[in-house]
């Protein structure tokens, strides 16, 4: 008797597991195993990543793969859609901020600051590989975090808002 065939949602779930676990062990020949001859990496909010096969293989190689998850760094899955050709994650990464983060604070310094914000991850896969990654978080939350934007008198919040991600309950902000 033959094993069940996955899903195709399934597949593409399984396809963004390895994707990103091979990001997390530093392991940039399966991480580019992965996407398209053509992807292309924009994280939102620094506008860092990559357009074409070289271009996000060099990013990997010199800002991601190996080089941004410091010891602390944890992932918490939200939620995951899973569509036919797109795969969207929210999850809540948390950290401290003790190397560089280039895709993230390009240009900034380590500030021992502990950050913890709402990430959304939209991959597009094509023909079992991952085509584009868009990935968006809210910047002023994270600057307010490591303390270069000052929230007062501002519509900005810091690790609070991430931690309403993870728990609804919690109370909405009072204007």
């Amino acid at each position: 008797m033959s094993e069940p065939r996955p899903s195709a949602q399934q597949a593409l779930s399984d396809l963004l597991e390895r994707h990103v676990k091979a990001e997390l062990d530093g392991d940039l020949e399966t991480t580019m195993a992965t996407m398209s001859e053509d992807p292309h990496l924009n994280h939102v909010a620094s506008m860092m990543g990559g357009v074409g096969r070289q271009g996000v293989q060099h990013f990997y190689r010199n800002h991601l793969v190996g080089k941004f998850f410091p010891p602390d760094v944890t992932m918490t899955k939200v939620s995951r859609t899973v569509g036919t050709d797109q795969i969207v994650d929210e999850l809540v990464l948390s950290f401290t901020h003790t190397q560089p983060v280039d895709w993230m604070l390009p240009g900034v310094a380590p500030t021992g600051k502990h950050i913890e914000v709402a990430v959304v991850v939209i991959a597009g896969v094509k023909n079992g590989k991952i085509t584009h990654e868009h990935i968006y978080w809210d910047q002023a939350s994270v600057l307010v975090q490591i303390g270069v934007l000052n929230p007062a008198g501002l519509p900005v919040c810091g690790a609070e808002s991430a931690r309403k991600v993870l728990n609804p309950k919690l109370p909405a902000r009072a204007v």
